[in-house]
């Protein structure tokens, strides 16, 4: 299939022409959640990103293949071989099954997403549910030479996988560098080196998530599970790898390794990552006090938010900048992009309506090289915020028509309405925000007439646990209840 998209090939460090290995198909795995907290901005923005990358290569007319993962074991504290599984330990804290955990924080990602308008993805794999081909694979590294066993574990030999093959190929790393700055962490004795990673891990005694297998009842280490998977849905050899530039290293390269080590070959041809995401100019993270969950951003509930913002103007907001360059937070930068937004989305209403004329009168204008410049914007590896320059040119002219200043005729006018909305709908995925008419105000008046009855009932039952999480989720979206001696009234804030 013709066509002159180019892609940024983090493996080569240059845009390159995108050639899929087999088309009309096209294979593409990102990596997805560790399901154990609320979705946050890190998430949202490589699901946006390849979600972008999802819906312009369908528009070009490719089959994709898109798989995004769910991480539910597998994944320690530390992103390192030491520590407690995440969704184990929030478990635990919660005294919870791990599975009840996973259920409820991917529940709440796909909420999440659905909110965003990112698409589903065509396959979502549970690393839980693929450890036989984990343990397969681990077995076949094993066989080539490249780990070794230790203590009931098994660790990748990163110096005689080096010797081979170079270890470091993605993200540029030296195994001379790290031999001198990686440091020794508490149970790391049975590896051969520090920088070794864990393929199999033998569980400890209190560790709940187990499998029994050849080596030990244990479980994966977290960057098998994205080698096996991938190799099981799209092959040893397919072609986009994405996700965000913090799994560059180790954990892509760790993939690469891997996959190397098994099936003898590169296992992607072109490698993607987005960029970083900060807060007024500081990177995010609990210890800062500056991380912000979706939800929080969507009702406008943290100390740092002046507002809620919809999920529109977040999406947009992302797609304003391009998927490689660091994007900074605000509430001034957000404010701007919700503005912007508007008038995209009003001029779009605004075309929906306009009645073609006779002529056009607009010579400076010529809708077809418009046309041209939108696809070749996204053809620059996805260059979505010279596409939005482009859709606020055409918005001057929906504008100039509908005020009079300028006519447009009937083939004109469809140019501009099928490129418009092909664009704003269904490459860059916005659409208008769910305002609240006077049915759905009364509609959820009704509804928290109902929550408040059965946090009543929960009372009467001596369910006081029941009763407070009612009280505690309204609060979180903003409802207020106040106990009278007349009953139970509410406001929204």
């Amino acid at each position: 299939m013709e066509n002159n998209l180019s892609v940024y090939n983090t493996l080569s460090r240059k845009k390159e022409t995108f050639e899929p290995l087999s088309p009309p198909h096209v294979g593409m795995y990102v990596c997805g959640p560790t399901v154990y907290g609320d979705p946050h901005l890190g998430h949202a923005r490589p699901a946006i990103t390849f979600d972008l990358v999802f819906r312009w290569l369908q528009h070009l007319g490719y089959k994709v293949r898109y798989v995004r993962n769910i991480t539910d074991v597998g994944h320690l504290e530390n992103d390192a071989d030491e520590g407690e599984d995440k969704i184990a330990k929030k478990a635990r804290l919660e005294e919870l099954e791990p599975m009840e955990v996973v259920q409820y924080y991917t529940n709440s990602y796909h909420e999440a997403m659905r909110l965003l308008n990112v698409l589903p993805p065509s396959i979502e794999p549970h690393a839980s549910g693929h450890i036989i081909e984990q343990m397969s694979m681990i077995r076949k590294i094993l066989d080539s030479g490249y780990a070794y066993t230790s203590g009931g574990s098994v660790y990748f030999d990163v110096e005689k996988y080096n010797n081979d093959h170079p270890y470091g190929i993605l993200s540029g790393r030296k195994v001379e560098e790290l031999l001198a700055t990686t440091r020794e962490l508490e149970g790391q004795h049975e590896k051969k080196n520090p920088f070794d990673f864990a393929l199999w891990k033998k569980a400890s005694p209190e560790h709940i998530m187990r499998w029994p297998s050849e080596w030990s009842d244990g479980f994966p280490g977290w960057h098998m599970e994205c080698s096996a998977m991938g190799t099981r849905y799209l092959g040893d050899h397919f072609d986009i790898h994405g996700g965000g530039m913090d799994l560059l290293f180790p954990h892509h390269e760790s993939e690469i390794a891997q996959s190397v080590a098994a099936n003898g070959q590169m296992p992607v041809k072109y490698w993607m990552h987005n960029n970083m995401i900060t807060i007024n100019g500081q990177k995010m993270g609990k210890s800062l006090g500056n991380a912000v969950s979706l939800a929080e951003f969507f009702s406008g509930q943290h100390p740092l938010l002046e507002q809620a913002y919809s999920p529109m103007t977040i999406r947009f907001f992302m797609l304003q900048a391009h998927y490689r360059s660091t994007l900074d937070f605000s509430n001034e930068a957000l404010q701007a992009a919700e503005k912007g937004l508007q008038r995209l989305m009003a001029a779009k209403e605004t075309l929906r309506q306009l009645a073609p004329s006779h002529v056009s009168s607009f010579e400076a204008f010529n809708l077809k090289e418009w046309k041209d410049k939108c696809h070749e914007a996204m053809n620059d590896d996805f260059n979505s915020p010279v596409l939005i320059a482009h859709l606020f040119e055409a918005v001057k002219l929906i504008n100039s028509i509908k005020d009079g200043k300028s006519m447009i005729d009937q083939e004109n006018l469809e140019i501009l309405k099928d490129a418009f909305f092909t664009f704003v709908d269904d490459i860059l995925g916005l659409r208008a925000e769910e305002v609240a008419s006077a049915g759905q105000e009364s509609l959820t008046g009704k509804l928290i007439e109902t929550l408040i009855g059965l946090r009543q009932e929960a009372k009467l039952n001596k369910d006081y646990a029941a009763a407070d999480q009612i009280r505690n989720k309204l609060a979180a979206i903003g409802v207020i209840l106040k106990d009278t001696k007349d009953g139970t009234e509410f406001f929204i804030e």
